[in-house]
């Protein structure tokens, strides 16, 4: 049991490098958290950094979480540390993703863990992945809420998966897989309450820029 310790050690290690924070600092001698929102994710290193260091950020983020999967997690399998491979990259990827949102390098305080989750999903879901980043540009044009397209692209993956791969006979993903799906949700749901506060009460920040079914 100890390796698999040292591979959620790992995972989470590659996913508390404080990418937005980095950026913020470099850039600008800021804190990234004391400025737009307040959150350490690229979303709000566009509004404070613009889009260019905002896509550099997320690239990195989502880098973070593909490498605990698909190395960290391959690695610990091929050293026979458990069977089962989906699970391991389930354990990878849940250190990735605490790591970028409870970075050890940030005092704790990163980001939301959507950039870091989307490249967990690249590695796990390669096929189901761009259905589910579908909806989220889809719900992004249609709405211009950042928070609001994670939570609605988030609940879609295992109904994508649910829904569409059976109709695929030579994609079968593991059971582990289909439950990590599950779970994807509510932790989006966790790490958005505040979002999901605001957008009830009509105070949520919109990227009206996006919207292209923007009414005038």
């Amino acid at each position: 049991m100890a390796i698999l310790w040292i591979l959620f050690i790992g995972a989470y290690l590659v996913g508390s490098f404080p990418t937005s924070i980095l950026a913020g600092k470099l850039l600008k001698q800021i804190d990234i958290r004391e400025h737009g929102s307040g959150n350490a994710g690229a979303t709000n290193v566009y509004r404070v950094l613009g889009w260019k260091p905002a896509i550099i950020v997320l690239l990195i983020d989502g880098l973070k979480g593909w490498i605990a999967v698909k190395w960290i997690a391959v690695a610990g399998f091929e050293s026979q540390a458990i069977p089962d491979l989906g699970a391991l990259q389930i354990l990878c990827g849940i250190g990735a993703i605490l790591g970028h949102t409870y970075s050890i390098f940030a005092q704790f305080r990163g980001g939301k863990g959507i950039g870091t989750l989307a490249g967990v999903l690249i590695g796990l879901f390669p096929i189901a992945f761009p259905m589910a980043l579908a909806v989220f540009i889809m719900t992004l044009i249609s709405t211009g809420f950042v928070s609001l397209s994670s939570l609605l692209a988030a609940t879609s993956l295992p109904i994508i998966l649910l829904g569409i791969f059976p109709f695929f006979d030579t994609i079968n993903p593991p059971l582990s897989l289909l439950v990590f799906s599950l779970l994807i949700p509510w932790f989006v749901i966790f790490t958005h309450r505040h979002n999901i506060s605001r957008l009830k009460d009509g105070t949520e920040a919109r990227f009206d820029r996006v919207m292209i079914f923007k009414k005038n």
